[in-house]
């Protein structure tokens, strides 16, 4: 797993994780069909990820389809860093 995954997964589970939950998720858990990720949480964590990256992620490109799994989001933010 690259860095970038890897925070990316660590940010979900400090953020979005209870301390008690041991649900175990990885680079491939669905994180909003899932229920991990509401669409609140989706909001802060794309601007996590524009601070983090300086990056401008579009709302459009921002949808429940792109923030699904640790992946999914990786391979958005690398759209943008490279854009």
């Amino acid at each position: 797993m690259d860095d970038q995954k890897k925070m990316i997964l660590e940010y979900v589970i400090a953020e979005y994780l209870e301390e008690d939950d041991d649900q175990e998720i990885d680079c491939d858990t669905e994180l909003i069909s899932g229920g991990i990720v509401d669409s609140f949480s989706m909001v802060s964590l794309k601007r996590f990820l524009e601070k983090k990256y300086s990056i401008q992620i579009p709302d459009a490109d921002a949808s429940p389809e792109a923030f699904d799994s640790v992946n999914k989001i990786s391979d958005l933010v690398d759209r943008f860093k490279n854009a």
